[in-house]
Protein backbone atom coordinates (compact mmCIF):
# COMPACT_ATOMS: atom_id res chain seq x y z
CA UNK A 1 0.00 0.00 0.00
CA UNK A 2 1.25 3.40 -0.60
CA UNK A 3 1.01 6.46 0.63
CA UNK A 4 1.56 10.14 -1.49
CA UNK A 5 4.53 8.72 -2.95
CA UNK A 6 4.00 8.33 -6.71
CA UNK A 7 6.28 9.99 -8.31
CA UNK A 8 9.75 8.74 -9.20
CA UNK A 9 11.62 11.79 -9.14
CA UNK A 10 9.94 15.24 -8.28
CA UNK A 11 11.13 18.55 -9.12
CA UNK A 12 11.29 22.09 -7.56
CA UNK A 13 12.95 25.02 -7.65
CA UNK A 14 16.66 24.19 -5.35
CA UNK A 15 17.32 24.50 -2.34
CA UNK A 16 20.52 22.74 -1.62
CA UNK A 17 20.90 20.63 1.88
CA UNK A 18 24.42 21.08 3.19
CA UNK A 19 23.75 18.40 6.13
CA UNK A 20 21.17 16.21 4.04
CA UNK A 21 23.90 16.01 1.58
CA UNK A 22 26.09 15.02 4.12
CA UNK A 23 24.27 12.40 5.09
CA UNK A 24 24.02 14.01 8.55
CA UNK A 25 20.88 15.73 10.18
CA UNK A 26 21.13 18.82 11.48
CA UNK A 27 22.15 19.03 15.16
CA UNK A 28 18.89 21.03 17.59
CA UNK A 29 18.02 20.34 21.01
CA UNK A 30 13.84 18.79 20.80
CA UNK A 31 11.51 20.57 21.08
CA UNK A 32 8.19 19.92 22.70
CA UNK A 33 6.10 18.26 25.77
CA UNK A 34 6.72 15.18 27.31
CA UNK A 35 4.79 13.44 30.23
CA UNK A 36 5.68 9.78 29.78
CA UNK A 37 8.07 8.52 32.25
CA UNK A 38 11.73 9.86 31.90
CA UNK A 39 13.74 6.82 30.82
CA UNK A 40 11.21 6.46 27.74
CA UNK A 41 10.95 10.34 26.83
CA UNK A 42 15.33 9.45 26.31
CA UNK A 43 14.99 5.89 24.83
CA UNK A 44 12.53 7.64 22.23
CA UNK A 45 14.81 10.83 21.91
CA UNK A 46 17.78 8.99 21.47
CA UNK A 47 16.50 6.56 18.78
CA UNK A 48 14.48 9.40 16.66
CA UNK A 49 17.99 11.18 16.30
CA UNK A 50 19.76 8.32 15.62
CA UNK A 51 17.37 7.30 12.89
CA UNK A 52 17.57 11.17 11.12
CA UNK A 53 21.14 11.03 11.53
CA UNK A 54 21.26 7.58 9.67
CA UNK A 55 18.64 8.59 6.56
CA UNK A 56 19.87 12.68 6.93
CA UNK A 57 16.76 13.81 7.49
CA UNK A 58 16.26 17.42 8.23
CA UNK A 59 13.26 17.78 10.60
CA UNK A 60 10.89 15.48 12.29
CA UNK A 61 7.76 15.81 14.54
CA UNK A 62 6.26 12.74 16.47
CA UNK A 63 3.12 12.57 18.44
CA UNK A 64 2.32 9.50 20.90
CA UNK A 65 -0.91 10.08 22.94
CA UNK A 66 -1.58 7.09 25.18
CA UNK A 67 -5.38 7.29 26.82
CA UNK A 68 -5.12 8.54 30.10
CA UNK A 69 -1.57 7.30 30.71
CA UNK A 70 0.52 10.32 28.71
CA UNK A 71 1.98 11.28 25.70
CA UNK A 72 5.36 12.23 23.78
CA UNK A 73 5.25 15.28 21.64
CA UNK A 74 8.86 15.99 19.86
CA UNK A 75 10.06 18.19 17.30
CA UNK A 76 13.93 17.23 15.98
CA UNK A 77 16.20 19.08 13.63
CA UNK A 78 15.11 22.33 11.45
CA UNK A 79 12.17 22.97 9.37
CA UNK A 80 14.17 25.48 7.08
CA UNK A 81 17.64 24.19 5.82
CA UNK A 82 18.61 27.65 5.07
CA UNK A 83 17.77 29.77 8.15
CA UNK A 84 18.11 26.35 10.40
CA UNK A 85 14.73 27.30 11.99
CA UNK A 86 14.00 24.62 14.84
CA UNK A 87 11.43 21.74 13.30
CA UNK A 88 8.28 22.37 15.84
CA UNK A 89 5.18 20.89 16.48
CA UNK A 90 2.95 23.48 15.49
CA UNK A 91 3.60 23.71 12.19
CA UNK A 92 1.70 23.21 9.29
CA UNK A 93 2.62 20.08 6.86
CA UNK A 94 1.49 19.06 3.70
CA UNK A 95 -0.13 15.19 4.31
CA UNK A 96 -0.33 13.45 1.03
CA UNK A 97 -2.46 10.47 0.90
CA UNK A 98 -4.01 10.86 4.67
CA UNK A 99 -6.16 13.27 2.43
CA UNK A 100 -8.11 9.97 1.17
CA UNK A 101 -9.25 9.60 4.65
CA UNK A 102 -11.08 12.83 4.23
CA UNK A 103 -12.65 12.17 1.05
CA UNK A 104 -13.62 8.95 1.43
CA UNK A 105 -15.63 9.59 4.54
CA UNK A 106 -17.59 12.69 2.52
CA UNK A 107 -18.53 10.08 0.29
CA UNK A 108 -19.59 7.63 3.03
CA UNK A 109 -21.96 10.56 4.95
CA UNK A 110 -23.80 10.59 1.21
CA UNK A 111 -24.19 6.80 2.17
CA UNK A 112 -25.68 7.63 4.97
CA UNK A 113 -27.71 10.06 3.50
CA UNK A 114 -28.61 7.70 0.81
CA UNK A 115 -27.64 9.98 -2.10
CA UNK A 116 -25.75 6.36 -3.24
CA UNK A 117 -24.75 3.09 -2.55
CA UNK A 118 -21.20 1.16 -1.81
CA UNK A 119 -22.04 -1.50 -4.31
CA UNK A 120 -23.55 0.99 -6.62
CA UNK A 121 -22.01 0.58 -10.32
CA UNK A 122 -20.05 3.69 -10.70
CA UNK A 123 -21.69 4.30 -14.80
CA UNK A 124 -25.07 5.45 -12.10
CA UNK A 125 -23.11 8.24 -10.76
CA UNK A 126 -19.76 9.42 -13.02
CA UNK A 127 -19.78 8.96 -16.96
CA UNK A 128 -16.89 8.15 -18.95
CA UNK A 129 -15.22 5.84 -16.26
CA UNK A 130 -13.73 2.25 -18.93
CA UNK A 131 -15.43 -0.51 -17.20
CA UNK A 132 -17.78 1.73 -15.19
CA UNK A 133 -20.34 -0.55 -15.06
CA UNK A 134 -18.61 -3.38 -13.57
CA UNK A 135 -16.70 -1.39 -10.79
CA UNK A 136 -18.35 -0.36 -7.61
CA UNK A 137 -18.25 2.50 -5.51
CA UNK A 138 -16.39 -0.18 -2.41
CA UNK A 139 -14.42 -1.23 -4.83
CA UNK A 140 -12.77 2.67 -5.53
CA UNK A 141 -12.71 3.30 -1.80
CA UNK A 142 -10.58 0.17 -1.08
CA UNK A 143 -8.69 0.50 -4.02
CA UNK A 144 -9.74 -3.45 -5.40
CA UNK A 145 -11.38 -1.30 -9.27
CA UNK A 146 -8.43 -2.37 -11.54
CA UNK A 147 -7.90 1.22 -12.82
CA UNK A 148 -4.57 2.36 -13.50
CA UNK A 149 -3.17 4.72 -11.06
CA UNK A 150 -2.53 8.08 -13.70
CA UNK A 151 1.12 8.87 -11.37
CA UNK A 152 2.64 6.14 -12.77
CA UNK A 153 2.29 7.40 -16.02
CA UNK A 154 6.21 7.88 -17.53
CA UNK A 155 4.92 11.30 -19.57
CA UNK A 156 2.63 12.75 -16.82
CA UNK A 157 5.84 11.89 -14.63
CA UNK A 158 8.01 14.18 -16.30
CA UNK A 159 5.61 16.94 -17.28
CA UNK A 160 5.11 16.95 -13.61
CA UNK A 161 9.07 17.01 -12.56
CA UNK A 162 9.23 19.97 -15.60
CA UNK A 163 6.57 22.32 -14.36
CA UNK A 164 5.98 20.94 -10.34
CA UNK A 165 4.02 24.51 -9.66
CA UNK A 166 1.87 23.36 -12.71
CA UNK A 167 -2.12 23.16 -11.87
CA UNK A 168 -3.87 20.28 -13.04
CA UNK A 169 -7.75 19.53 -13.13
CA UNK A 170 -9.08 16.01 -11.56
CA UNK A 171 -10.68 15.50 -15.31
CA UNK A 172 -6.91 15.73 -16.53
CA UNK A 173 -5.74 13.38 -14.24
CA UNK A 174 -8.72 11.35 -14.99
CA UNK A 175 -7.56 11.25 -18.90
CA UNK A 176 -4.56 10.02 -17.81
CA UNK A 177 -5.22 7.22 -16.29
CA UNK A 178 -7.93 6.63 -18.85
CA UNK A 179 -5.59 6.24 -21.27
CA UNK A 180 -4.30 2.55 -19.78
CA UNK A 181 -5.93 -0.43 -20.04
CA UNK A 182 -7.73 -1.75 -16.61
CA UNK A 183 -4.70 -3.59 -14.71
CA UNK A 184 -7.16 -6.60 -13.56
CA UNK A 185 -10.40 -6.97 -13.31
CA UNK A 186 -12.78 -5.21 -10.79
CA UNK A 187 -12.35 -6.73 -6.67
CA UNK A 188 -9.36 -9.26 -8.55
CA UNK A 189 -7.00 -8.46 -5.84
CA UNK A 190 -5.70 -4.93 -4.20
CA UNK A 191 -3.53 -2.12 -5.81
CA UNK A 192 -3.30 0.79 -4.59
CA UNK A 193 -4.36 3.91 -7.19
CA UNK A 194 -4.99 7.67 -6.62
CA UNK A 195 -7.53 7.27 -9.85
CA UNK A 196 -9.66 5.79 -7.55
CA UNK A 197 -9.91 8.57 -4.98
CA UNK A 198 -10.20 11.54 -8.02
CA UNK A 199 -13.00 9.84 -8.76
CA UNK A 200 -14.69 9.65 -5.27
CA UNK A 201 -13.44 13.20 -5.31
CA UNK A 202 -15.94 13.80 -8.12
CA UNK A 203 -18.49 12.00 -6.84
CA UNK A 204 -18.50 14.10 -3.80
CA UNK A 205 -19.23 16.86 -6.02
CA UNK A 206 -21.66 15.92 -7.93
CA UNK A 207 -24.30 14.32 -5.23
CA UNK A 208 -23.18 17.38 -3.20
CA UNK A 209 -23.48 20.11 -5.25
CA UNK A 210 -20.26 21.96 -3.42
CA UNK A 211 -16.59 22.08 -3.92
CA UNK A 212 -14.80 18.90 -2.65
CA UNK A 213 -13.08 21.57 -0.73
CA UNK A 214 -16.34 23.66 0.89
CA UNK A 215 -17.90 20.32 1.23
CA UNK A 216 -14.84 18.52 3.61
CA UNK A 217 -14.95 21.94 5.48
CA UNK A 218 -18.62 22.27 5.93
CA UNK A 219 -19.26 18.77 7.10
CA UNK A 220 -15.89 16.86 8.20
CA UNK A 221 -13.42 19.46 8.99
CA UNK A 222 -15.76 21.91 10.85
CA UNK A 223 -17.70 19.26 12.75
CA UNK A 224 -14.19 17.77 13.98
CA UNK A 225 -12.88 20.84 15.27
CA UNK A 226 -10.03 20.79 12.66
CA UNK A 227 -9.13 24.55 12.31
CA UNK A 228 -5.73 23.91 11.11
CA UNK A 229 -6.76 21.21 8.57
CA UNK A 230 -7.53 22.59 5.10
CA UNK A 231 -8.07 21.53 1.28
CA UNK A 232 -6.52 24.14 -0.53
CA UNK A 233 -7.40 25.29 -4.03
CA UNK A 234 -3.71 26.52 -4.50
CA UNK A 235 -0.02 25.97 -4.23
CA UNK A 236 -0.30 27.68 -0.48
CA UNK A 237 0.14 26.74 2.68
CA UNK A 238 -0.56 28.44 5.95
CA UNK A 239 2.16 29.85 7.91
CA UNK A 240 4.24 28.57 10.05
CA UNK A 241 5.12 25.90 7.61
CA UNK A 242 7.77 23.03 7.56
CA UNK A 243 9.54 23.09 4.13
CA UNK A 244 9.80 20.36 2.82
CA UNK A 245 12.87 18.97 0.85
CA UNK A 246 12.61 16.31 -2.19
CA UNK A 247 15.22 14.74 -4.61
CA UNK A 248 12.56 14.44 -7.11
CA UNK A 249 14.39 17.26 -9.40
CA UNK A 250 15.19 16.49 -13.44
CA UNK A 251 19.04 17.05 -12.50
CA UNK A 252 18.41 14.96 -8.94
CA UNK A 253 19.75 18.07 -6.79
CA UNK A 254 17.98 18.84 -3.25
CA UNK A 255 14.89 20.92 -4.18
CA UNK A 256 12.27 23.18 -1.63
CA UNK A 257 9.21 21.87 -2.56
CA UNK A 258 7.09 23.80 0.20
CA UNK A 259 5.26 25.43 -2.72
CA UNK A 260 5.10 22.90 -5.41
CA UNK A 261 1.07 22.88 -6.61
CA UNK A 262 -0.54 19.57 -5.34
CA UNK A 263 -3.55 19.74 -7.25
CA UNK A 264 -2.19 16.97 -9.37
CA UNK A 265 -2.83 14.94 -5.84
CA UNK A 266 -6.28 16.66 -5.36
CA UNK A 267 -9.05 14.28 -3.53
CA UNK A 268 -6.05 11.62 -2.90
CA UNK A 269 -2.83 13.75 -1.26
CA UNK A 270 -3.59 17.65 -1.72
CA UNK A 271 -4.56 18.40 1.97
CA UNK A 272 -2.47 19.99 4.84
CA UNK A 273 -2.53 19.74 8.91
CA UNK A 274 -0.51 19.76 11.90
CA UNK A 275 0.50 17.25 14.52
CA UNK A 276 -2.40 18.34 16.49
CA UNK A 277 -5.15 18.01 14.28
CA UNK A 278 -4.36 14.91 13.21
CA UNK A 279 -4.16 13.87 16.65
CA UNK A 280 -7.61 15.31 16.83
CA UNK A 281 -8.87 13.10 13.47
CA UNK A 282 -7.74 10.17 14.15
CA UNK A 283 -9.97 8.90 16.67
CA UNK A 284 -12.81 10.26 14.75
CA UNK A 285 -11.82 8.61 11.77
CA UNK A 286 -11.42 5.06 13.27
CA UNK A 287 -14.33 5.43 15.73
CA UNK A 288 -16.68 7.34 13.55
CA UNK A 289 -17.97 9.69 16.24
CA UNK A 290 -16.90 13.03 17.05
CA UNK A 291 -14.78 14.72 19.93
CA UNK A 292 -18.28 15.64 21.31
CA UNK A 293 -19.52 11.95 20.91
CA UNK A 294 -22.12 12.48 18.67
CA UNK A 295 -21.76 10.50 15.31
CA UNK A 296 -19.65 11.21 12.14
CA UNK A 297 -20.98 8.60 10.27
CA UNK A 298 -23.66 5.65 11.09
CA UNK A 299 -22.31 2.77 12.92
CA UNK A 300 -23.13 0.17 9.94
CA UNK A 301 -21.26 2.45 7.69
CA UNK A 302 -18.08 2.89 10.00
CA UNK A 303 -17.91 -0.85 10.40
CA UNK A 304 -17.97 -1.11 6.76
CA UNK A 305 -15.47 1.63 6.53
CA UNK A 306 -13.14 -0.50 9.22
CA UNK A 307 -13.69 -3.99 7.18
CA UNK A 308 -9.77 -4.33 6.08
CA UNK A 309 -9.32 -7.38 3.42
CA UNK A 310 -5.95 -8.75 2.72
CA UNK A 311 -3.60 -6.56 0.28
CA UNK A 312 -1.17 -9.11 -0.64
CA UNK A 313 1.63 -8.00 1.91
CA UNK A 314 2.13 -9.40 5.05
CA UNK A 315 0.40 -7.29 7.88
CA UNK A 316 -1.12 -5.03 5.90
CA UNK A 317 -4.70 -4.94 5.30
CA UNK A 318 -6.52 -2.13 3.68
CA UNK A 319 -10.72 -0.44 4.42
CA UNK A 320 -12.50 1.97 2.99
CA UNK A 321 -9.66 4.60 2.77
CA UNK A 322 -8.09 3.26 5.37
CA UNK A 323 -5.54 1.40 6.43
CA UNK A 324 -4.62 -1.63 9.33
CA UNK A 325 -0.84 -2.03 9.50
CA UNK A 326 0.38 -4.75 12.20
CA UNK A 327 -3.19 -3.21 13.93
CA UNK A 328 -1.87 0.63 13.44
CA UNK A 329 -5.26 1.70 11.75
CA UNK A 330 -4.85 4.94 9.82
CA UNK A 331 -2.63 5.87 7.21
CA UNK A 332 -0.07 7.12 5.67
CA UNK A 333 0.85 10.01 3.26
CA UNK A 334 3.63 11.07 0.90
CA UNK A 335 4.55 13.46 -1.67
CA UNK A 336 7.41 15.54 -2.68
CA UNK A 337 9.23 17.01 0.31
CA UNK A 338 6.63 15.79 3.04
CA UNK A 339 5.65 12.22 4.77
CA UNK A 340 3.09 11.72 7.31
CA UNK A 341 1.52 9.19 9.30
CA UNK A 342 -1.26 9.33 11.14
CA UNK A 343 -2.76 6.27 12.80
CA UNK A 344 -4.32 4.51 16.36
CA UNK A 345 -3.99 1.00 18.08
CA UNK A 346 -6.76 -0.04 19.98
CA UNK A 347 -4.61 -2.60 21.74
CA UNK A 348 -2.65 -0.02 23.36
CA UNK A 349 -5.08 2.89 23.20
CA UNK A 350 -2.64 4.65 21.90
CA UNK A 351 -2.48 7.18 18.99
CA UNK A 352 0.85 7.90 16.71
CA UNK A 353 1.39 10.95 14.39
CA UNK A 354 4.32 11.53 12.55
CA UNK A 355 5.75 14.46 10.19
CA UNK A 356 8.86 14.45 8.18
CA UNK A 357 9.83 17.62 6.06
CA UNK A 358 11.56 15.19 3.48
CA UNK A 359 11.44 12.35 1.06
CA UNK A 360 14.86 11.88 0.38
CA UNK A 361 15.26 8.07 1.77
CA UNK A 362 18.87 7.61 0.43
CA UNK A 363 18.37 3.92 0.63
CA UNK A 364 16.79 3.47 4.20
CA UNK A 365 13.41 3.37 2.29
CA UNK A 366 10.19 5.45 2.79
CA UNK A 367 11.52 8.08 6.10
CA UNK A 368 8.09 7.83 7.30
CA UNK A 369 8.23 4.40 8.51
CA UNK A 370 11.58 4.56 9.24
CA UNK A 371 10.42 6.84 12.13
CA UNK A 372 7.39 5.20 12.80
CA UNK A 373 9.15 1.91 13.31
CA UNK A 374 11.92 3.85 15.37
CA UNK A 375 9.33 4.97 17.79
CA UNK A 376 7.05 1.91 17.77
CA UNK A 377 9.53 -0.79 18.66
CA UNK A 378 10.05 1.49 21.61
CA UNK A 379 6.90 2.09 23.34
CA UNK A 380 4.16 -0.69 21.48
CA UNK A 381 6.70 -3.31 20.72
CA UNK A 382 4.26 -5.66 20.27
CA UNK A 383 2.91 -3.57 17.52
CA UNK A 384 5.91 -2.10 15.61
CA UNK A 385 4.98 0.02 12.53
CA UNK A 386 6.10 -2.34 10.05
CA UNK A 387 4.81 -1.43 6.25
CA UNK A 388 6.73 -3.58 3.54
CA UNK A 389 8.21 -1.23 1.18
CA UNK A 390 6.70 -3.48 -2.02
CA UNK A 391 3.54 -1.93 0.18
CA UNK A 392 4.29 1.51 0.57
CA UNK A 393 4.06 4.84 -1.49
CA UNK A 394 6.63 6.12 -3.07
CA UNK A 395 7.21 10.14 -2.23
CA UNK A 396 7.44 11.27 -5.88
CA UNK A 397 3.75 12.64 -7.07
CA UNK A 398 1.67 9.69 -4.88
CA UNK A 399 -1.45 10.14 -2.74
CA UNK A 400 -1.20 6.80 -1.36
CA UNK A 401 1.33 3.87 -1.33
CA UNK A 402 3.40 3.12 -5.01
CA UNK A 403 5.17 0.15 -5.61
CA UNK A 404 8.59 -0.59 -4.45
CA UNK A 405 11.23 0.84 -5.90
CA UNK A 406 9.54 3.39 -7.64
CA UNK A 407 9.80 7.48 -7.11
CA UNK A 408 6.81 9.07 -8.20
CA UNK A 409 4.49 11.64 -6.23
CA UNK A 410 2.62 9.78 -3.74
CA UNK A 411 -1.17 10.36 -2.26
CA UNK A 412 -1.39 7.15 -1.04
CA UNK A 413 -1.18 4.83 1.37
CA UNK A 414 1.93 2.62 0.80
CA UNK A 415 3.00 -0.77 2.42
CA UNK A 416 4.54 1.31 5.14
CA UNK A 417 1.87 3.20 5.81
CA UNK A 418 -1.22 4.57 3.95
Amino acid sequence: MRSFRAFPALAAASVLLTALCAGQAPATVPQGRVDVDAATAERLDDAISAAMRKAGIPGVSVGLWFDGRGSYQRSFGVSDTTTKIPMKTDLFTRIGSVTKTFTVTGVLQLVDEGKLGLDDPVSRHLDGVPGGDRITIRQLADMRSGLFNYTEDKEWLAAFQAAPTRSWTPRELLKIAFRHSAEFPPGSRWEYSNTNTVLLGLLVEKLSGQSLSAYLREHVLDPAGLDDTAFPTGAGIRRPYAHGYTDFTPDGKVADASLWNPSWGWAAGAMTSTLDDLRTWVPVLTSGKLPDGERLLEAGTQADRMRALPTGHPGVGYGLGIANINGWVGHNGELPGYETIAARLAQHAAVLVVIVNSDIDKGTGSLSTLIGKTVTEIATPDHPWSLPAAAQPNATPDATPPAAGTRTPATSPQPSGP
